[in-house]
């Protein structure tokens, strides 16, 4: 398995590819859009024998407190062909992102996801509770990348117009 940045030919393959995995446009949807408006952190695809085997792409969301705003990394969405899940593909996505993402100055990412798959990463509802989001609930997780990141954060997660598809 080789991971690497997308690049512009992968375009049509990512769609496809969140199409398959989620049964419908709008994560492929929100993909094309979070690109047009700049806000990608890292996009990454997992090659398979020569082919697209799974995708994840991270972008900036804002927490605004009451001390002003603080920059996030928000997870979504990740894909993985559905012949291909549970070979550790998705995982490989979500470290070599999370690395990504510190290596880039974040300290926080949130993610709705699974709660049975993204705490192995250290996502935690417990660590979400302070932030308000238009997809609160026990799926909503945050994750510090530095240690104590969100002790004394409380605030609204802002997302950009790209999710508003989802609220």
């Amino acid at each position: 398995m080789d991971i690497r940045e997308e690049d512009p030919c992968d375009g049509a393959d990512i769609g496809n590819l969140n199409r398959r995995a989620f049964g419908g446009d709008a994560e492929g949807r929100l993909v094309d859009r979070l690109r047009v408006e700049g806000l990608t952190i890292t996009s990454l695809v997992a090659i398979v024998e020569g082919k697209l085997a799974g995708h994840i792409l991270f972008s900036e969301v804002v927490i605004e407190t009451g001390a002003g705003s603080v920059r996030a990394a928000s997870l979504a969405p990740m894909a993985v062909r559905p012949e291909l899940q549970r070979r550790g593909i998705g995982s490989a996505l979500v470290r070599r992102g999370l690395e990504i993402c510190r290596n880039s100055g974040y300290s926080i990412a949130i993610v709705v996801g699974h709660t049975g798959y993204y705490p192995r990463f250290g996502f935690s509802p417990e660590k979400a509770r302070p932030l308000r989001s238009p997809f609160a609930g026990p799926a909503f997780m945050a994750l510090e990348l530095t240690p104590g990141a969100l002790e004394g954060i409380a605030g609204t997660v802002i997302y950009p117009p790209a999710f508003s598809m989802f609220d």
